[in-house]
């Protein structure tokens, strides 16, 4: 009896952890979401004040997003993709 409950605690934690790690990835991918509207922002009818506003709520939403994704991603993660997503780094060739 011990042992089921002990099993069925560990299948729902790793269940968790997944559950935590996808939410991790898609705050950060919400974060390069919300950066790539702002290339938007130029085209649309608002005046100069609204989308210096709109700019500034992005930007805001965007750090945070990525930011809270990262916490939960943890350090190994988040610097990897950041190796990827260095342009400096897109040429090299391994050896």
């Amino acid at each position: 009896m011990i042992h089921q409950k002990n099993r069925n605690n560990q299948i729902s934690n790793k269940k968790h952890s997944v559950e935590l790690r996808k939410s991790g990835i898609g705050l950060v991918v919400l974060s390069f979401i919300l950066y790539g509207l702002i290339l938007l922002i130029p085209f649309v009818s608002f005046s100069t004040g609204i989308k210096v506003t709109i700019s500034t709520v992005l930007v805001v939403l965007g750090e945070i997003s990525f930011w809270v994704g990262g916490i939960i991603l943890g350090k190994e993660v988040i610097s990897r993709y950041k190796k990827f997503l260095n342009p400096i780094n897109w040429f090299k060739r391994d050896n």
